[in-house]
């Protein structure tokens, strides 16, 4: 991960990052009301620390929906004043962190630093984002990033995989990776649906999916079974048995790009 984010940094938390945002999410009204987000409440950050963003009522924000390429592109200043959103329950992780959204308070307005994150390329959209239309938003920053060669997108490590290549996803074996590729099979097995990206199904890249978790992909307008012969894009932590393969748990891990 050699690429130099300091420069992007710094681009990140400034109001050329806002404006990159707006262009892809809208505004921030209707990119609230697209990921139908509650607000938790208010908060004014004391420090920003490898453990996440620091309240001055104690507790600490890790930021739902992304993977920072770096803690410190988190940054944000002693004082400022943010609003917590949440997407579904309100939720902690194991460390009694609070998962949420971060809005910052600029002049009466809510900045969505996530998307300013993302947009930026110093974090990638996670497999967990919780909706499908927050999802959307936070993939269009992504893409924008990514063409531009935006921070951790400039870095070879972050190169897209082919999932046609079984040799090329195997780079990526035991970590976060993106993938891409065309649908050329869906297959059910007992509790288990195959998405399959090769002929040879032990050997070349596979994506499955729990039929339990089946409901919460159509859902969100994602039906499994429709997806053969289309180009998607996967998102999740690359494993290998027999051939490479991702588990997909969330809707938010396949995106479908040729709609």
């Amino acid at each position: 991960m050699g690429a130099d984010l300091s420069a992007i940094r710094r681009f990140a938390v400034g109001a050329s990052a806002a404006a990159l945002v707006c262009a892809l999410a809208c505004n921030d009204a209707s990119a609230d009301a697209a990921c139908r987000l509650a607000t938790i409440g208010t908060a004014t950050v004391r420090a920003t620390t490898d453990e996440g963003i620091a309240l001055t009522d104690g507790r600490i924000v890790t930021l739902a929906g992304i993977r920072l390429a770096n803690a410190a592109d988190a940054e944000l200043g002693a004082g400022t004043e943010i609003v917590l959103k949440r997407v579904g329950a309100a939720e902690t992780d194991r460390y009694g962190r609070v998962v949420a959204h971060v809005f910052i308070n600029e002049s009466g307005a809510e900045r969505w630093f996530q998307a300013d994150l993302v947009g930026a390329g110093l974090a990638q959209v996670s497999a967990r984002v919780g909706d499908a239309a927050c999802a959307r938003t936070l993939f269009a920053a992504e893409q924008a990033a990514r063409d531009s060669k935006l921070g951790l997108w400039a870095d070879p490590y972050y190169v897209m995989n082919k999932a046609e290549d079984r040799a090329d996803v195997l780079k990526a074996r035991g970590r976060f990776a993106l993938v891409e590729g065309k649908v050329l099979s869906v297959r059910e097995s007992g509790g288990t649906i195959y998405v399959n990206f090769g002929r040879r199904w032990s050997e070349d890249f596979t994506v499955t999916i729990a039929k339990r978790n089946e409901k919460a992909f159509t859902a969100a307008g994602l039906e499994p079974k429709k997806l053969a012969g289309r180009r998607v894009r996967i998102r999740g932590w690359v494993e290998q048995r027999g051939g490479p393969w991702v588990d997909a748990a969330r809707p938010e891990q396949i995106e479908v790009l040729d709609n």
